[in-house]
């Protein structure tokens, strides 16, 4: 299938476009496999869209590096590893993280399962295309193709894994192992992680599960096809991610960056590491102690790039707990800066808006 669109005519119809390249339902990846040589209209991003540049951008780059922090012999460096995580995710919002405890062997295996399902015959794909929310194994392109300024060139697995148990039958037999597997692992690095970033708060160790963010996980498998114009478009628009915290699982290839003052920095493949990036819920309820950074994805000519995101979220878990600033971090000098929102109704406004380059965290913020 290929979209087209001149983009010189007055009668161009995006909306078609855009019905066509959905309704084919083979993604991105499809376009690529019939040949094309140059991207349809419906993927080029405007010229002057997200470019920071001048001396400052150049500075900063070169000066700044991602945070790495260490989980080896956490008994003894405990204190030590809970103020890299609080210095992390206070000033940049993102890190790497190096002997977290997983075998290299789940990661590699973790990418290939990915790789495996997004490289099945259509036929096999389109069983799990679908744009229905409430689907807990998914398959599509572009959540928010309908509303976006432009699509990002990236096809997606979308698993959510908890908190009601994924029957392991539902995961397309291809990835069904590795993605059982990675997610059991993700949820014991997760529950590590959130102990030590309530700590890094200076609550109990064991606050932000009380508060069920540990909770819920999604599991998301990337898949960014080699383009033959990546110049003229995203791998995924500026964005920040809409849930407590994301691990992240990256090939070599690269192309991750985020918004770090006023600039782009890259963040580096890495052997053996994970990224780990604060999300939307968490800045909201740190009452902004905690930064949910903005990043996004280059497009490549080398492809595909792989990359597997797990959200703790409980996406779909129908709960009505409300969340706002924790209490204990409230003061007369440091009021809530958030009305409380449910879950659902912050996850609604985000899906609603899209990857439109801006926070949905503004819509949240309580009037002054």
């Amino acid at each position: 299938m290929v979209v087209t669109g001149d983009s010189s005519s007055k009668t161009y119809d995006r909306y078609t476009e855009l019905k066509r390249f959905d309704e084919s339902r083979s993604g991105v990846k499809g376009i690529v496999d019939s040949g094309i040589t140059q991207i349809p209209k419906i993927f080029i991003r405007p010229p002057d869209d997200d470019l920071i540049t001048g001396k400052q951008n150049r500075d900063v780059k070169a000066k700044f590096k991602i945070p790495v922090i260490d989980l080896k012999d956490m008994k003894e460096r405990r204190r030590e590893a809970v103020e890299e995580v609080k210095r992390a995710a206070e000033e940049v919002g993102f890190f790497q993280l190096v002997n977290h405890g997983i075998d290299n062997r789940v990661l590699e295996e973790t990418l290939e399962a990915v790789r495996g399902f997004h490289e099945l015959p259509q036929a096999v794909k389109d069983n799990y295309y679908t744009r229905e929310s409430t689907k807990k194994v998914k398959y599509g392109s572009n959540f928010d193709l309908y509303t976006s300024k432009y699509a990002n060139w990236r096809d997606t697995l979308f698993c959510v894994m908890t908190p009601d148990p994924l029957d392991p039958r539902d995961l397309p037999q291809v990835c069904r192992d590795g993605i059982m597997e990675y997610s059991k692992e993700m949820l014991k690095l997760g529950r590590n992680l959130f102990e030590l970033l309530s700590e890094a708060l200076g609550l109990n160790s064991g606050h932000l599960k009380e508060l069920d963010c540990e909770k819920g996980q999604a599991v998301l498998g990337h898949y960014y096809p080699a383009c033959p114009e990546p110049e003229l478009t995203m791998g995924t628009t500026k964005h920040s991610d809409p849930d407590f915290l994301t691990i992240l699982l990256q090939d070599e290839i690269g192309g991750l960056q985020i918004f770090h003052e006023n600039c782009w920095i890259d963040v580096p493949p890495l052997h053996g590491a994970l990224v780990v990036n604060i999300g939307d819920l968490l800045q909201l309820i740190s009452n902004d102690k905690f930064k949910s950074v903005e990043h996004r994805v280059l497009a490549n000519n080398v492809g595909p790039r792989l990359s597997v995101a797990c959200f703790f979220t409980p996406h779909l878990h129908p709960t009505t707990r409300k969340y706002g600033p924790i209490p204990q971090l409230l003061s007369q000098d440091n009021p809530p800066i958030y009305c409380q929102t449910t879950i659902k109704d912050f996850v609604t406004y985000y899906d609603s808006k899209g990857l439109d380059g801006t926070s949905a965290l503004t819509h949240f913020k309580l009037q002054t």
